[in-house]
């Protein structure tokens, strides 16, 4: 049913108030959502863009010669839920150690019905659930039939909530394996993994290109700074590897059966680091909306080696973020600002 302008897209929200609602990091912080939810969040803005209703313009990029910092801007609409958003991100300190590091990230969402502000939030927390999901899918799409074996390479964010949502994707996995170089960050992500899954635990290992030859899935999440380089030559038949950060090879890319990207305009802006001698990318056998949606299929045959390429698509962060407005506005959360006012 198409909404009006006097049905706002946040239930129970005033029909004419235009100061704007802030979510902070605490606000977000404390509403509990399940994985099973934001993977079905995730998929259907997916599905919604493979439909052609909504709209996922390339990223604009700034970064400075020195690489010391970058800075995205992303605008979309959501056309499932009549929304518009601006997404920002600022990440400053990339030649320093992570805890020097200074990351700012942004969410502003417009009812495109009414015409009016819904929300700012962090969108930390919304990348932190968005990113492992959209990998969990691209698993649950792509992995060899009967996959049972993961290795997650990195103990950041987007390492610490890869397993969980793995399992929500692929209950069949049997072996969970991580690499890590940070001991707290390795706590962390069995502490993740307890919390969602407390009958399931993780192997450490020492070596990821050895761990790699037993792994049906790679998901590499590391930081620019970690040794891990898995290999082509690494990879058995029929291996899934997912780019999120670092952690892979070039090769991997490069030497791959198929290559599947959430983004291939994405991945050739934000994925240079994996190019070939002569700078270049390859071309992508599909983007991963119109095989969520059937349209095209993520694996050809149990054999292939797949490469995909996870960049962030603003559409999932505007449905996910609405999705926290949501929760967020039910339970009184926020700070009414009148900023045109």
């Amino acid at each position: 049913m198409t909404r009006t302008a006097a049905d706002p897209c946040i239930p129970g929200a005033p029909a004419d108030d235009t100061t704007l609602r802030l979510l902070s990091t605490s606000d977000l912080a404390g509403i509990d959502i399940t994985l099973a939810d934001v993977v079905g969040t995730v998929e259907g803005a997916y599905r919604t863009l493979a439909a052609g209703l909504s709209d996922n313009p390339r990223k604009l990029t700034v970064k400075p010669a020195d690489g010391h910092s970058v800075a995205y801007a992303m605008l979309g609409r959501d056309g499932s839920r009549d929304v518009v958003a601006v997404k920002t991100s600022y990440k400053h300190g990339l030649d320093k150690g992570r805890q020097e590091q200074h990351y700012y990230t942004t969410l502003t969402l417009y009812d495109d019905v009414t015409g009016l502000p819904v929300a700012m939030m962090d969108c930390s927390r919304i990348g932190s659930l968005r990113t492992p999901a959209v990998s969990a899918l691209l698993a649950r799409e792509c992995a060899a039939p009967g996959a049972r074996s993961a290795l997650v390479i990195g103990t950041g964010t987007q390492g610490r909530l890869a397993l969980p949502f793995l399992l929500t994707t692929l209950p069949g996995l049997d072996r969970l394996m991580l690499f890590g170089t940070h001991p707290e960050g390795i706590e962390a992500v069995r502490a993740q993994l307890h919390a969602h899954f407390p009958d399931r635990d993780v192997e450490v290992v020492a070596d990821a290109r050895a761990a790699a030859a037993e792994a049906d899935v790679i998901l590499a999440t590391a930081g620019g700074h970690t040794p891990a380089a898995v290999e082509a030559g690494d990879l058995g038949p029929g291996t899934l590897s997912i780019l999120v950060g670092h952690g892979l090879a070039p090769s991997t890319l490069h030497h791959a059966d198929r290559v599947v990207a959430t983004s291939e305009a994405q991945m050739n802006v934000t994925g240079t680091d994996m190019a070939d001698a002569d700078g270049k990318l390859p071309a992508v056998d599909t983007e991963f909306p119109p095989v969520l949606a059937g349209a095209a299929a993520g694996r050809t045959a149990a054999g292939e080696r797949i490469f995909a390429y996870n960049s962030g698509l603003v559409v999932t962060d505007i449905a996910l973020g609405h999705r926290f407005a949501q929760l967020a506005l039910a339970q009184g959360l926020g700070t009414q600002v009148p900023l045109w006012r």
